[in-house]
């Protein structure tokens, strides 16, 4: 895995806010709680996707009413949590339009790094198949940051918006955390009702959360193509034909984990196994919540599911444009935002 880091080192920045929700790891053979420095959190922010998804870098429009781009307002709260460098991991190829698109509106903030997510970038004995032309999911995105990260870290979609809350609740989790090592990794995930996450212009994947009396994960399965009903509900495909209705107040992970480096040694077995089942695929994806999925069934983690007071909203495809464009302004108009950032 490799990265490149632009400028000089970080300005910590402000120092994180209390979160306004987090659970805390269970008690049972915990050490005691410690404060974990905010200079360390890191911002991994999943780009490679951007040029597939919007026809090229330059087709990535802007939200704000200076100009500014989803990931800048992403940026901006991360910051003012206690958060003090991005690791943008995008495609090779994309990295000279991406710079200078989307990377320098961020330099003169924060720390910025690069990471690349490539379709060979896979363990030996395994190769892609000659048919293959993308990589290989978020989880394999999430890995090829590993060398840039330095501590607690969260991973979001760059053109995702979560609010400032998810970060305040993840920097809450980390200074919670226990200094010592736990019995096992304790992870979070913010969590968003699944009716706030739906598109008025098409399907959408999802992961669907089951949690506990305790507010830690249970399970996380990764739904696609989860459709909007006319009554505001929803509904999704199954294997074997028709489809599940779904209340639309159901938990979901819109990809904003709070993780620590001890998730890269677990995410790269579970990489391993996958291309001893998929590899030979041309379309098959390792996707980030369902490993986390994985390490949770197999008592190797824990996942505490974050509630936020804030909304998220996204641009799956373009026609949600309009939409993102006036959520912020009404955020401007309310003063949670500038003008310009």
């Amino acid at each position: 895995m490799r990265w490149q880091s632009a400028l000089p080192p970080y300005n910590p920045g402000l120092k994180a806010s209390p979160p306004s929700v987090f659970c805390l790891p269970r008690p049972a053979g915990r050490a005691s709680l410690g404060a974990v420095n905010a200079a360390a959190y890191d911002l991994v922010v999943l780009a490679a996707g951007l040029g597939s998804r919007f026809g090229g870098l330059k087709q990535v429009a802007p939200v704000g009413p200076g100009g500014e781009l989803i990931v800048e307002y992403s940026a901006h709260d991360a910051r003012r949590a206690g958060f003090g460098r991005v690791v943008f991991v995008i495609r090779r190829d994309l990295e000279r339009d991406f710079r200078a698109a989307i990377g320098r509106r961020l330099e003169g903030r924060m720390d910025v790094a690069y990471a690349f997510q490539e379709l060979t970038d896979i363990p030996k004995p395994y190769a892609p198949p000659a048919g293959r032309s993308k990589p290989w999911g978020t989880g394999q995105a999430v890995l090829a940051a590993e060398e840039a990260v330095r501590g607690p870290f969260a991973v979001i979609n760059a053109d995702d918006f979560y609010g400032a809350s998810a970060y305040r609740a993840l920097a809450g989790h980390f200074r919670a955390a226990n200094v010592n090592p736990p019995v096992r990794p304790v992870y979070a995930l913010v969590g968003y009702p699944l009716r706030q996450t739906l598109s008025e212009h098409g399907a959408v994947n999802r992961g669907l959360c089951r949690t506990g009396a305790a507010g830690h994960l249970t399970g996380l399965e990764e739904v696609l193509k989860i459709e909007r009903t006319p009554d505001g509900r929803a509904r999704r495909p199954l294997s074997g034909g028709g489809w599940q209705a779904l209340s639309g107040d159901e938990v979901v992970s819109m990809t904003c984990f709070g993780f620590g480096p001890a998730l890269f040694g677990q995410v790269r077995g579970l990489f391993a196994d996958f291309l001893a089942q998929h590899g030979g695929s041309e379309a098959a994806e390792f996707y980030l919540p369902v490993a986390v999925n994985d390490l949770v069934a197999a008592g190797r983690a824990e996942v505490c599911v974050l509630r936020t007071e804030d909304r998220w909203f996204g641009m799956t495809h373009r026609e949600d444009l309009p939409a993102a464009r006036a959520a912020i302004a009404q955020l401007v108009t309310a003063g949670v935002y500038p003008e310009r950032l």
